[in-house]
């Protein structure tokens, strides 16, 4: 059976330190690339919440593009566009996975297509 949404999506979160101090941070080691994009497009710590709502849209609303299942649980990979806080528009890759035994699907991270 192809999954084409997110299970349990209405009920996906997204930690907060995976904004504050990976995504929007300008000064972890692997997030500031990623803090970079998402600063050029109008987020940051300040708007975090619109970034996030953003983020659970696409969860729960755009279609699954791949699935792979490891010891730890199902990651899923969909694609959606940001609504950005200047009024554009930018698309992007997001990471959830199901932790072995969980139902609640949790942001691992996006970045830009």
């Amino acid at each position: 059976m192809k999954i084409t949404r997110l299970p349990n999506g209405e009920q996906a979160y997204i930690p907060a330190p995976k904004l504050d101090d990976y995504l929007l941070a300008d000064t972890h080691p692997i997030g500031r690339l990623k803090a970079k994009f998402f600063q050029a497009l109008g987020f940051s710590k300040a708007n975090r919440e619109e970034l996030e709502r953003q983020l659970l849209h696409i969860a729960q609303t755009s279609p699954v593009v791949s699935v792979t299942t490891s010891p730890h649980g199902e990651k899923f990979i969909i694609d959606g566009t940001l609504r950005t806080p200047p009024g554009t528009a930018a698309r992007v890759r997001t990471i959830w996975i199901i932790d072995a035994g969980e139902r609640r699907p949790r942001f691992v991270t996006a970045y830009p297509l």
